[in-house]
C-alpha cells in the first residue's frame, strides 16, 4: 500500500531540492521493488510453505512485482494530474525486482540455507 500511495499521490509543494543526487528517483524505485520481492518471498514461503516451494514463491513475486510496476506507471500516465509515467521507472522497478529475486533465491538455496 505504501508503494501505491507514494506512486499515485501528488507531492506538489514538497521541497526536496536538498537531495541533489542524479536519478535519485530511479534508486528509490529500485529499492522499493527490491524490498517488495525479498519480503514477498518470505511472506509467500511462510504462508504457503506446505503447498508450494520457495521457487514458486520467487516466480510469483517476480511476476507480481513487474506487473504491478507497469500498472502503476500506466496509472500515473493516465489518471494523475501531477505524476508522469516513465519507462525508465518501470525498468528500475524491474531491475529491483530481479535483484530481489536473486537475493531471495540465494537465501533459499542450499549454499546459504535459512534456518
Amino acid at each position: 500500500m505504501f508503494v501505491t500511495f507514494s506512486s499515485l499521490s501528488s507531492f506538489e509543494g514538497v521541497d526536496v531540492s536538498y537531495i541533489n543526487i542524479p536519478h535519485f528517483d530511479k534508486i528509490v524505485h529500485f529499492g522499493f521493488y527490491f524490498v517488495m520481492v525479498v519480503l514477498g518471498v518470505f511472506a509467500f514461503d511462510e504462508q504457503f510453505k506446505n503447498r508450494f516451494g520457495p521457487q514458486k514463491g520467487l516466480i510469483f513475486m517476480l511476476i507480481f512485482a513487474i506487473a504491478y510496476g507497469v500498472i502503476i506507471e500506466v496509472l500515473q500516465a493516465g489518471f494523475t494530474a501531477n505524476r508522469q509515467g516513465d519507462v525508465l521507472d518501470a525498468i528500475a522497478n524491474t531491475l529491483g525486482a530481479l535483484s530481489g529475486m536473486w537475493i531471495g533465491k540465494s537465501l533459499f538455496s542450499n549454499r546459504w540455507p535459512l534456518k
